[in-house]
């Protein structure tokens, strides 16, 4: 399977060549990266430090996937939205791992997903898909009895907050005990907010140095408490994840589908 990856030329970029190329049945023939940038051009094996691969930096998404079967995305979401139209209009595969994402533009998502197979997943992490899975179980156990609260740490480059992995948290333990994310979900709390409601999840951020990922999923009773939670400690885990599910997607039909998919969580 051939595959092309957007923002080959950045840190994550670089953990993604080199999964592709450690990864059997996959091959690399495109990376692109946005018109002006200066690596264009460039070798991406040089870049990721992998030696020459005779792959260079590209700005044009459409004539690189015409030479490709697969694109890798970690971008922001109205990029990843070109992209996907890109993709669609040619019939070619996508995996995402961006984040940030608003209600109307998964559904955007959605639309393009029912003419092209389609992997979007905040974590594309086995250990925090793994994660995803203990959440549901707790939450079933335990029910509306335990508070919620949950606790994402990211180092200081990150654009969006909280982080889709801990929305998606939210979202599994809203799902689970019956509720609306999108009306529980409480994000800030600051001088006399009243006492915590009982269907409420609160969503705490913090930012700082260079810290690849934390999520701690607090589900608080009378007297104990359970924490479920994740660190990551290199972006390698999400590249070889990514490359999973490329392999995962060769022969599916047109769908959108997420890590819980690829690991047969679901």
């Amino acid at each position: 399977m051939k595959v092309a990856i957007v923002g080959a030329a950045g840190r994550m970029g670089g953990r993604l060549i080199q999964a592709v190329l450690d990864a059997q049945g996959l091959e690399l023939t495109g990376a692109i990266e946005r018109p002006g940038h200066p690596q264009i051009g460039t070798d991406a094996g040089l870049l990721a430090a992998v030696g020459e691969l005779g792959v260079p930096i590209t700005d044009n998404l459409a004539t690189t996937m015409a030479n490709a079967d697969v694109l890798i995305d970690f971008t922001f979401p109205d990029v990843t939205l070109k992209n996907l139209e890109i993709c669609a209009k040619q019939g070619k595969m996508i995996v995402s791992g961006s984040t940030g994402f608003t209600p109307e533009q998964k559904a955007q998502v959605g639309k393009f997903a029912e003419q092209i197979p389609v992997v979007l997943a905040p974590n594309m992490s086995v250990g925090v898909n793994a994660c995803f899975k203990l959440l549901k179980e707790a939450a079933k156990i335990l029910g509306d009895d335990f508070d919620v609260e949950i606790v994402e740490l990211h180092h200081n480059k990150k654009k969006d907050s909280p982080s889709g992995t801990a929305v998606r948290m939210g979202e599994v333990v809203s799902e689970t005990l019956g509720r609306d994310y999108n009306q529980v979900a409480n994000y800030h709390r600051e001088g006399m907010c009243g006492e915590r409601t009982k269907e409420e999840i609160g969503m705490q951020t913090v930012r700082g140095g260079d810290i690849v990922g934390e999520h701690t999923v607090y589900f608080i009773g009378m007297g104990e408490r359970i924490e479920i939670s994740h660190r990551a400690m290199s972006r390698d885990m999400f590249a070889r994840g990514a490359v999973r599910a490329c392999q995962w997607l060769q022969g599916k039909d047109a769908g959108l589908y997420d890590m819980q998919d690829v690991l047969g969580l679901s």
